[in-house]
């Protein structure tokens, strides 16, 4: 084969034909490695959206709302309406909430732990309880449903420490930390001790978070008639506008619920935050973005 001047030779065809191949084949699979890629980086980004891949929340939630109690009189109607409502609140300000009802010493202990896994560095962490609680050994403990109490050392030994939930909030290093405890009712188990300590103690605050208690240490609440306890009814109103802090709304809820009741049941705030707490999940975004 002759071009011009040049003569070619068929094995040199032959030659250029593999060359240009193997060059075909290796821009081909250079290709399809990036489409690959490309592929699996639109799968990741999928799958974290729809929760296949495991990603830690960053706001997290453990409501509690013990009603019915073996010990006691009747149900306590309020705490099971109260947790209801406070998670449809919690959902909808983009918290992932673990929710137990009527939850014995079990429920609550696997809640915690599910709660744990659920805390990163960069997560708020929330707890409420409403139900029945004693103080003992200057900490508070909430008290599950199938709690057998007849002496202190079984508050402690059947019991949930807040203050333990609160260090385990701490230990996975949540950036904040939030609690709500509606428990300072008059319980059934007081007339087995010789002596008692009316109402919760003071709650000890970890750094960089803040608590609500529907009443100041030692003392005892009653019951309203309403569908929702005074604490709650308050704070779902001070929860309910735009774009609230939560410190801001805590201590509008111990404003309202004082008023509401001519200064008989005053909550109790107490807060070590170093920073605004946004309660809904697009106006804690557009917090972060700002101090980032």
């Amino acid at each position: 084969m002759t071009f011009g001047q040049f003569r070619v030779s068929p094995r040199s065809v032959t030659v250029a034909t593999i060359l240009v191949g193997m060059v075909s084949l290796a821009i081909g699979a250079h290709a399809a490695l990036n489409k690959r890629s490309l592929d699996v980086a639109k799968a990741l980004a999928v799958a974290d959206t729809t929760g296949s891949i495991t990603v830690k929340p960053q706001r997290v939630a453990l409501v509690i709302g013990n009603g019915h109690y073996p010990d006691a009189n009747r149900p306590l109607k309020q705490s099971i309406n109260d947790a209801r409502a406070l998670t449809t609140i919690l959902r909808r300000d983009g918290f992932d909430v673990i929710m137990v009802e009527d939850a014995n010493r079990d429920d609550m202990h696997r809640a915690v732990r599910r709660l744990e896994s659920k805390i990163g560095p960069d997560t708020t962490a929330l707890l409420f309880f409403s139900g029945f609680g004693i103080q003992s050994g200057r900490e508070s403990y909430m008290i599950p449903v199938d709690a057998r109490i007849w002496k202190e050392a079984d508050v402690r030994r059947d019991g949930l420490s807040v203050e333990t939930v609160l260090g385990a909030m701490k230990e996975r290093s949540a950036r904040v930390k939030l609690a709500v405890i509606d428990a300072s009712r008059r319980n059934p188990y007081e007339r087995r001790f010789r002596s008692y300590s009316h109402g919760l103690a003071p709650i000890n605050v970890p750094d960089n978070a803040l608590i609500l208690s529907s009443a100041t240490p030692g003392q005892v609440v009653d019951e309203s008639g309403g569908q929702y306890s005074l604490l709650m009814a308050k704070l779902l109103k001070s929860l309910d506008t735009p774009n609230p802090d939560a410190e801001a709304a805590f201590n509008k809820t111990r404003v309202a619920v004082s008023r509401a009741s001519g200064g008989q049941q005053v909550p109790a705030v107490s807060s070590s935050l170093a920073q605004d707490v946004p309660f809904r999940a697009d106006a804690a975004m557009a917090s972060r973005k700002a101090g980032s």
